[in-house]
């Protein structure tokens, strides 16, 4: 693998947890698909895609606060399936698993986070 990111468990897992939010989104009414579920999937990728830029930066100042956004998107989208649930969009057990997911990811992230020295 020729980048850093795709070393790291944390960005391996952000895709998948990614494609599963698009998937649960996609089912949402049609009322949503703009608002709330576009948030929800938005902010799923993000997490991702914050890893990837932050890996490329020159210090690890910068990819703290790269990794420190991603994990704001990983709860922005802990949010959206909040949302979701009493609305009807989301069963009980797909939220727990997606909620599940995701605050592994977030403590993850978060365990990254503290190995980097400023």
């Amino acid at each position: 693998m020729g980048f850093k990111f795709e070393n790291l468990k944390v960005w391996q897992i952000s895709p998948v947890i990614a494609d599963e939010i698009d998937v649960v989104g996609q089912k949402f009414p049609k009322h949503e698909l703009y608002s709330l579920s576009n948030q929800m999937r938005g902010a799923a990728n993000s997490i991702s895609l914050n890893i990837v830029e932050g890996s490329r930066g020159l210090t690890n100042a910068e990819f703290k606060r790269f990794l420190i956004i991603a994990n704001r998107s990983a709860l922005e989208v802990v949010g959206c399936l909040f949302l979701a649930k009493p609305r009807g969009h989301i069963s009980n057990d797909k939220f727990a698993e997606l909620y599940a997911k995701i605050e592994t990811l977030v403590k993850m992230i978060q365990l990254l986070i503290n190995t980097l020295n400023d």
